[in-house]
């Protein structure tokens, strides 16, 4: 099968050299993403609820330009740099995915890139 790259000119460029996300056959592989402004590169947000509000826009984006949305995802992992934030990212999460309950993964973590608060990457079904 081949791999396709998938990059949203709607989510922020990759920090480094990878793609957005690949997609192989129906299933997408979504890079992690920070918050970071798409127009800008700047991190944005001062607390990991308002980061994740960014994060899931730009993870949306990016699902969207491989024709899908956050109801295709399967399997979410999310990245924390404290676990104090844990309830206060949940109700944003769940805002953004609604009914839908991908599986998922929180691990906390030393640090992210720029300085980031909260990193989520995804694996979702397209068609």
């Amino acid at each position: 099968m081949e791999a396709r790259q998938i990059m949203s000119k709607d989510a922020p460029k990759p920090v480094g050299p990878y793609s957005q996300a690949v997609l192989v056959g129906h299933t997408l592989y979504c890079s992690g993403q920070i918050a970071l402004d798409p127009k800008t590169g700047e991190l944005v947000g001062k607390t990991a609820s308002e980061q994740a509000e960014r994060v899931l826009r730009n993870l949306n984006a990016v699902l969207k330009e491989a024709g899908c949305d956050l109801s295709d995802v399967l399997k979410v992992t999310m990245y924390l740099k404290s676990m104090t934030d844990f309830a206060s990212v949940n109700e944003v999460y769940a805002r953004h995915f609604g009914n839908h309950r991908p599986a998922r993964s929180t691990v906390e973590v030393s640090g992210l890139p720029k300085g980031a608060l909260i990193e989520i990457d995804a694996i979702a079904s397209v068609g």
